[in-house]
């Protein structure tokens, strides 16, 4: 009987994984930014791992939304002049 579970996990972990590496694979082509949600899900596990799920969440969300921002302002050329950047004032 144990020995069935343990092939059981074992079947489970290897279809798991099989699976997240399709997945991966077929969100290669298009690679967008995440956002909100993706942030939100990142940082929530990574501050559940250290006792700060909450403020993970937000942390991530934060930064999630700072990229795809950047990303979207990169792509449609909406992006700050070389003088903007340094501090420079516009006469």
């Amino acid at each position: 009987m144990k020995a069935a579970q343990l092939l059981r996990k074992d079947a489970l972990l290897a279809s798991l994984l099989i699976g997240l590496g399709a997945a991966g694979f077929a969100g290669a082509a298009y690679a967008r930014p995440g956002g909100c949600v993706k942030g939100a899900v990142v940082g929530g596990i990574a501050g559940h791992l250290v006792g700060h799920g909450i403020a993970g969440a937000a942390a991530g969300c934060a930064y999630g939304a700072h990229e795809r921002h950047k990303y979207d302002r990169q792509q449609t050329g909406e992006g700050r002049s070389s003088s903007d950047q340094h501090g420079a004032s516009q006469y």
